[in-house]
């Protein structure tokens, strides 16, 4: 799932968790029993309120990992948060009052019937077994037989819900490659623009996106569509040089500080330039940030250290030694292993110490990747980057 849709989702399924939850206590410990039974309505016993301050506590927790955009997290700490307390607080409850079992809410049932929209196999099996066995070991520990239909029930709905997500998981894989197949289309039309404005700088962005996605790989931070959409915000890192005029992008001597500070401004141009571009919003950090150094002496926003976004550290390694590497109009390509040098000179003022120890890891993988680069090829989308 694309992490923006990630957060949409998580956002409304918590508020209707929410809500669910707590009008359907309501309803059937004090609506239900005093309008319609008529009899004293209220929880089966004061530990029930510890359901809903660990529901409290985990809002605070999960507006954290929704700013620290890992959402794919919130669901699991979630449902395994209340699964546990819940089991928990049901035992003690019955057990304390020696009154026959009959908790469970209709939040469950939402539960199991939510599983399709976040398209994780993972989280159905997690959520499905999960409230199935709660049943199972509260029918053993309060010795309540009858909950053996309540546990089939909640399995032939997993089986539905299962079905409904495999069914989802085909529409969204099709969809995804068909919209893939539209973005490299447009990434290919734009890398072509670029290089027959300037031919110095042919094979330069996709050789940039190789580099830096085998830097990325290496760390392992990343998932599948992260590294995608970093793949894809790579190549078009120096988009903003559209905007630059002919005779200073291909001017073969120095540049004047007039003419530097209009190069210098390609960086915002370009992620200006595809800030609402589908599928590469979670890097736009990568062509606005390429320029930035360690030590805040970069552009176009003078960042400093970590304030530099990871993806756009990488890029700034992989665009130096590409730079270094492939001839210009004012001087010949250097050697790799100059380039190796000088990128570990730059170590802590040009370049994240942490990263240039990951690009001595990498750099054999970088010089097999130079040595049998076609430089004349026609670019293609790498196979790893397929679906």
């Amino acid at each position: 799932m694309l992490p923006h849709e990630e957060q949409r989702t998580i956002k409304w399924f918590l508020i209707f968790f929410y809500i669910i939850m707590l009008g359907y206590d309501i309803f059937y410990y004090y609506i239900q029993p005093v309008h319609i039974d008529h009899v004293k309505g209220g929880f089966p016993s004061n530990f029930w309120y510890l359901n809903y301050i660990v529901l409290t506590l985990l809002i605070p927790i999960m507006v954290y990992l929704y700013k620290k955009n890992k959402q794919s997290l919130i669901k699991y700490v979630f449902f395994i948060s209340y699964l546990i307390t819940v089991f928990i607080v049901d035992i003690v409850s019955y057990s304390i009052s020696g009154k026959e079992y009959n908790s469970g809410n209709m939040v469950e049932v939402f539960l199991v019937f939510s599983l399709p929209i976040f398209l994780s196999t993972r989280y159905f099996w997690l959520v499905s077994l999960g409230i199935i066995g709660k049943y199972i070991l509260t029918a053993i520990i309060l010795d309540a037989s009858y909950l053996a239909f309540v546990v089939i029930i909640f399995a032939t709905l997993s089986i539905l819900s299962f079905f409904l997500l495999v069914r989802f998981q085909g529409y969204v894989r099709a969809v995804k490659v068909s919209y893939d197949k539209q973005l490299e289309g447009i990434v290919k039309g734009v890398i072509a623009t670029l290089e027959l404005k300037d031919p110095y700088t042919r094979g330069h962005s996709e050789r940039v996106a190789s580099y830096g996605l085998l830097l990325a790989q290496k760390i392992g931070k990343f998932s599948g569509d992260e590294l995608k959409s970093f793949y894809y915000a790579s190549l078009l890192h120096d988009i903003g040089k559209v905007h630059i005029p002919d005779h200073i992008l291909m001017k073969p001597g120095k540049l004047t500080d007039e003419e530097f500070e209009i190069i210098k401004s390609h960086p915002s141009v370009g992620a200006e330039a595809v800030k609402d571009v589908e599928g590469i919003q979670g890097s736009i950090c990568v062509i606005r940030s390429h320029h930035e150094r360690w030590d805040g002496r970069g552009y176009p926003d003078q960042l400093k250290g970590e304030d530099i976004p990871l993806l756009a550290r990488i890029t700034s390694i992989a665009d130096a030694f590409d730079a270094m590497t492939s001839s210009r109009s004012y001087r010949a390509a250097l050697p790799v292993e100059e380039a190796y040098n000088r990128i570990l000179n730059g170590k802590g003022s040009q370049f994240d110490p942490g990263l240039v120890e990951e690009f001595q890891k990498v750099f054999p993988a970088w010089v097999k990747f130079h040595s049998n680069y076609q430089w004349t090829k026609q670019w293609e989308l790498p196979k790893e980057m397929e679906i």
